[in-house]
């Protein structure tokens, strides 16, 4: 009996001490984000001064760096704050970005396969909830080193609503022109995307930047069309632990529901812009993609 009950101690503090561990396991990563754009301004007949300024503020919107807080079962991935100095907008150019990514904190449970993402858009507070993205996942035979890490070669296809990787700026030549682009712009399709991630064994959980996740390692490169997210750098078990604790704030919404709300305002903002030109303003867009 007292060695049945010895036992059955030994079991409960061992599973005790994993329960703690997992707990107590905490990692941070850091990435560096960069899409790359064609630029070509140079007949736009917008003054020097002003296409310097506009490419100073498209890289500050197109390369950023994000933290990857995480724990065995969940993580947090969030924009680093910093100043914008490129902030301004001064001189009619007016650059218009919109998406649907978090602008706070995006969350990931692995082991309740669920997203939340908080997003200020608009003067307003939303917190998009769904379900993981359930990636199939082909394992490749490629290997190499990012910083003193192995990685190995993962692929798997997306799809999303096809973008243009250049810039259009200024007005169209007539209003039959403009109509015909908004019908266009308007008529939304979608097209295959290879995703190529790299992942390390050498810490062992299934998290990864933005909506990426389900390898049996730490994602710590990913790369999909123009757009490349890369670790720069990892710290285990930091003596300052974060909490991981799924955000509440902001109107609850599904992905779809967020994406139609966006849609909306882009479709008001350009008739917006119309209405601006057909009294007579001045002053340059420049809009990315879709």
């Amino acid at each position: 009996m007292n060695n049945f009950l010895f036992k059955s101690l030994a079991i409960f503090l061992v599973l005790l001490t994993v329960t703690i561990d997992a707990q107590d396991f905490q990692g941070k990563a850091v990435y560096q984000t960069k899409t790359t754009m064609d630029i070509d301004l140079a007949n736009s007949g917008i003054p020097a001064d002003r296409i310097k300024m506009i490419k100073e503020r498209m890289k500050s919107r197109l390369e950023k760096t994000f933290v990857l807080t995480f724990n065995k079962t969940a993580s947090i991935y969030k924009e680093e704050e910093k100043l914008d100095q490129a902030a301004g907008g001064r001189g009619g150019i007016r650059i218009m970005m919109m998406g649907g990514g978090a602008s706070g904190n995006h969350y990931k449970n692995i082991q309740t396969k669920t997203s939340s993402k908080e997003n200020e858009f608009s003067g307003k507070n939303f917190l998009i909830k769904d379900d993981l993205v359930n990636y199939e996942w082909k394992m490749e035979q490629e290997t190499k080193m990012i910083g003193q890490n192995m990685c190995f070669k993962a692929t798997t296809v997306i799809q999303m609503p096809a973008r243009s990787s250049s810039f259009r700026f200024g007005r169209r030549n007539n209003e039959k022109e403009e109509k015909k682009e908004e019908k266009k712009e308007e008529e939304v399709k979608m097209e295959d995307i290879i995703v190529t991630a790299w992942y390390t064994l050498d810490i062992p959980v299934s998290h990864g930047p933005g909506n990426y996740w389900g390898l049996p390692g730490l994602i710590l490169e990913v790369g999909y069309g123009n757009t490349n997210i890369l670790c720069t750098k990892i710290v285990m078990n930091p003596k300052e632990k974060t909490k991981i604790n799924e955000p509440k704030k902001g109107k609850v919404v599904s992905q779809e529901e967020y994406d139609k709300i966006i849609e909306k305002k882009r479709k008001e903002m350009r008739e917006r812009f119309r209405n601006e030109r057909q009294k007579g303003g001045s002053g340059h867009r420049i809009r990315i993609g879709g």
